[in-house]
Order: C-alpha cells, then sequence, then structure tokens
C-alpha cells in the first residue's frame, strides 16, 4: 500500500471507504507532469490509474496523446524544426571553411514534417511503455472530475467509465489561443504551425513570446518571407531588456521583418491569399498567419466549477505550495496551474507530488532560478533575476557585467552577428542573481551556470574558476570589468 501523506508534521488519516476506492491516485492528463506523478507515485506503492486521449500524429483536432504537449506539439517538434532550419546558415557559413556548396541550395519540407513525425510518434510510444512498466493503469478518454473522489471517463465512442480514487490530479496543460479579431478563423496556432502540408513562401506571425519568435526564426530559415508583429517595444516581455534588444538585432539581421508596436485587426480570405490588416491601417498579403498570443489553462471541460475547485481570472487552478487545491482531495500541476509553465517545472512538481503525498517526504516545488531557453537561432537563454528584477528586489547597488563578442567560428565563416553575455550581481553581498546569453550553444551553456546560481556562486567563485579555451562559455568567467553599476530605484541604462 501506498505511504500516508505527510504535510506539516500531520499524517493524513485513512477514512472507512479509503478500501472502496478503485485508485490511490487517478490522474487526468498524460503530459509530462502527469506521467512523472503517476509513475513516481506507482513507485511508492500507489494504485495509479490516468486518462489522456488518443493521440493522432497528422492532426491537432484532437488534443490528446500520452506525453502531451512537449513531446507532441511543442517543445519536441518544434525543436527538431529549429534543427532543421538552423543547417541553412550553417550551410552558408561552411563555404569559407573550404566546403565546396552550390549556390542553390534547396529544401524538403515534407521529408522533415515526415521525419518529424516518426520521432513524435516514437516518444508516445514510449511514454506509454514507462506507464506501462511502472504499473500505471492508462484509459484513452476524456476525464472529468464529477466529485471530490470521483473521475469520469468519455471513450471516443461516447462510453462513460467511472472512477473513483483517494486523491485526483490535473495536470491537462494548456491550449494555444487565438486573438478575437474578424477572420481570425484564417489563422493558425503553434499546433497547425507543426504539421503544415506545404511550407508557405509568406508568413505573418503575431505575437512577441517565444513562441512566436521561434517560429519566425523557423520559417525564415528555411526561406519564408516573415512579417513578425508585436505590441510592445521590443520581443520577450519578460526576459532582460538587454538581451531582448540583442534578440530583435538578431531577427533583422536575419532577413525577419519587425513591426514593434503593432496589432493585427483583421484577416480576409483573397485569391491571392490572406489578407492581413493591421491597426496602422497597414496592408499585407500571407500564405499562413500564425496567432502566438499566448496559451490558456485547460479547464474548460473538467467540471471543476461544479466540484467547487477554485480556478483564477486566467481559468487556471488555484493551488497551494505542495500543489493542493481547495478541495482535499484534488490537487494540480503543470501549466494548467498557470505558475511557470516550463516542461522541466510540471516534472519537478510532479515529483514533488508523488513524494509529498505517497512518499512520506513533504515537498514543495521550488521555482526560484530555474533556466530557460528561447530557441531563436541563435538562442537566448536566462536564469535568474533579469536587471530591471535585480534593481526592484535589491536592497543596494546591482553591478552589470556584460561582453560582447564574435564567436570563434564567424570570424572565418564571416558571418556579423555577436553574442552577448550577461551577469547581474548583487554588489553588497557579490552574489550573482542572474545570467543570461544569446548566441550559439546558450541554452547548453547557462545549464550549467544555472546550477551555480542554485548554489548561491559569487561573482568572486566565478572569477576563480578556470575557464576553458578556446569556448564561448570562459567568457563567464574572464568578465572582470563592470560594464555599470546601478542604483535600487533607478532605470537600468544599457549599451544598445
Amino acid at each position: 500500500m501506498a505511504r500516508k501523506m505527510l504535510i506539516d508534521g500531520e499524517v493524513s488519516q485513512p477514512n472507512e471507504e479509503e478500501a472502496h476506492y478503485d485508485f490511490d491516485l487517478f490522474v487526468i492528463g498524460a503530459g509530462s507532469g502527469g506521467v512523472r506523478a503517476s509513475r513516481f507515485s506507482a513507485s511508492y506503492g500507489a494504485k495509479v490509474g490516468i486518462c489522456e486521449l488518443p493521440f493522432n500524429p497528422i492532426s491537432s483536432e484532437v488534443m490528446g496523446g500520452v506525453g502531451g504537449t512537449c513531446v507532441l506539439r511543442g517543445c519536441v517538434p518544434k525543436k527538431i524544426l529549429v534543427y532543421g532550419a538552423s543547417f541553412r546558415g550553417e550551410i552558408e557559413d561552411a563555404r569559407n571553411y573550404g566546403w565546396e556548396v552550390s549556390e542553390k541550395i534547396d529544401f524538403n519540407w515534407k521529408k522533415l514534417l515526415h521525419k518529424k513525425t516518426e520521432e513524435i510518434v516514437r516518444l508516445n510510444g514510449i511514454y506509454k511503455r514507462l506507464l506501462n512498466n511502472a504499473g500505471v493503469k492508462l484509459y484513452e478518454g476524456e476525464g472529468k472530475i464529477v466529485g471530490p473522489n470521483e473521475v469520469e471517463v468519455t471513450q471516443l465512442d461516447g462510453t462513460k467509465l467511472s472512477y473513483t480514487a483517494k486523491h485526483i490530479l490535473i495536470s491537462t496543460g494548456g491550449r494555444a489561443t487565438r486573438a478575437a479579431i474578424p477572420g481570425q478563423e484564417l489563422s493558425i496556432t503553434s499546433d497547425e504551425a507543426l504539421s503544415l502540408e506545404e511550407l508557405p513562401k509568406r508568413a505573418v506571425i503575431l505575437g512577441g513570446g517565444y513562441i512566436a519568435v521561434e517560429f519566425a526564426s523557423i520559417w525564415n530559415g528555411m526561406g519564408v518571407t516573415v512579417d513578425l508583429f508585436f505590441r510592445k517595444e521590443l520581443p520577450l516581455s519578460g526576459f532582460d531588456d538587454e538581451m531582448r534588444a540583442v534578440v530583435a538585432r538578431n531577427l533583422e539581421s536575419r532577413g525577419i521583418n519587425l513591426h514593434p508596436r503593432a496589432n493585427l485587426s483583421e484577416l480576409i480570405k483573397t485569391e491571392d491569399g490572406i489578407k492581413v490588416i493591421t491597426d496602422h491601417g497597414e496592408e499585407l498579403i500571407a500564405d499562413v498567419v500564425l496567432f502566438a498570443t499566448g496559451r490558456s489553462p485547460n479547464t474548460k471541460r473538467l467540471n471543476l466549477e461544479a466540484v467547487g475547485v477554485e480556478l483564477d481570472q486566467r481559468g487556471a487552478v488555484k493551488v497551494d505550495e505542495y500543489s493542493r487545491t481547495n478541495i482535499p482531495s484534488i490537487w494540480a500541476v503543470g501549466d494548467v496551474t498557470n505558475r511557470m509553465n516550463l516542461t522541466p517545472v510540471a516534472l519537478m512538481e510532479g515529483t514533488c507530488f508523488a513524494k509529498t503525498v505517497f512518499g512520506g517526504q513533504p515537498c514543495k516545488p521550488d521555482h526560484k532560478d530555474v533556466a530557460c531557453a528561447v530557441f531563436s537561432i541563435p538562442p537566448l537563454s536566462a536564469v535568474g533575476l533579469s536587471e530591471e528584477q535585480a534593481i526592484e528586489e535589491a536592497h543596494g547597488d546591482v553591478l552589470v557585467f556584460t561582453s560582447t563578442f564574435n564567436p570563434m567560428k564567424n570570424t572565418i565563416s564571416g558571418r556579423q552577428e555577436k553574442t552577448i553575455m550577461k551577469l547581474v550581481v548583487d554588489a553588497e553581498t557579490d552574489k550573482v542573481l542572474g545570467a543570461f546569453m544569446c548566441g550559439p550553444d546558450a541554452p547548453e551553456i547557462i545549464q550549467g551556470i544555472a546550477v551555480a546560481l542554485k548554489c548561491g556562486a559569487t561573482k568572486a567563485q566565478f572569477d576563480s574558476t578556470v575557464g576553458i579555451h578556446p569556448s564561448a562559455a570562459e567568457e563567464f568567467v574572464t568578465m572582470r570589468t563592470v560594464t555599470r553599476r546601478v542604483s535600487a530605484g533607478t532605470k537600468p541604462k544599457t549599451n544598445l
């Protein structure tokens, strides 16, 4: 049997009906968080059931599949497309390294699409086997909560199955949203963008977040003319302002048309394509219009209000620091809670849930100093506080160290694209508060830096670390001169 739950020194007591539950845990949603929570709970002896809609690899109509958004219609297929798009620049750069490359570079979109589909089908199978090997019972269908300890699963043929569980975990993730403008039905979201039958020649993207920036890079790398519209002065709100400016400059230098402080007001179908009308009266014709305008928590069809589970204004499930809702038997992890919408965070939350509820180890997910990346070309990666956040939160001065250099590879290839690195340091304690990089291999490098920040590393410890030469990463341990010193409460000034 599963161990009893222990939180803040209190052991949960089994009630008289506990032996009659079908499961110790029933999970709705088999994405990253749900699969992790299921497997780990089962490893502690819990009897676990999980439900998820069947997976259709060539359609986005049914938002299902074991593996969830990241594996099937997010991080993994997107990264495959990023790799595919990156080769165009690599081939161009190869010429100055002695490789005789023909002037015309052909790209076969359908071949890459087929390879991408093969991979996500393979991963879907792996995730199913992980559940099976852990002893988790998988039910293919749509789940909803009909009581504090009861879940109803509707299969594709309409058959309804009911199961009881001592604990219910919601891990249904999020769903892409469209901007509410006339003609919005002519647009696509990132779900459809990953499976387009034909590669467009002209694409318009609305949005300034990481999905918008990444697809702009992907399509541009594949030879598509891309226009990117976003409401702010710079893309990637929430990231360090200086690094946002770097990304914008790189996008433009690669040939992407940026339209800051602009929005779309209407889409109209024409013989030539989709006519895009902006709020400035500008008109463009596109083959594809991608709305990358955010994601909403997947809670509408879960019957949560009827059961009494509290939601926030965006429809996200409200949870405490242990991922528990206001209903003691119902929990939630991952994007459906809208805490920090990253796959590794959902995995962490799922792990902590299993330890807390079934492992006898009360565990709160730690959302501090979580590294992340934007897989633009070149990529941006970050961990810790941005300069703006550090100034707002610091009690004293903040020291900013930056390094801008031409990557060694570019000195031969001739590509005019700088790598930018940045450290934000607390002047009083010498503690490194944030680290940022935009350039080749940024995510791989920042992952290691994230360990240092998690350990509370100081700038002196960075300085005492011997670098690997020649590498870009060594710049993080050789930045000795302060670029600027900023007092708390002042507005940051960048050198860009």
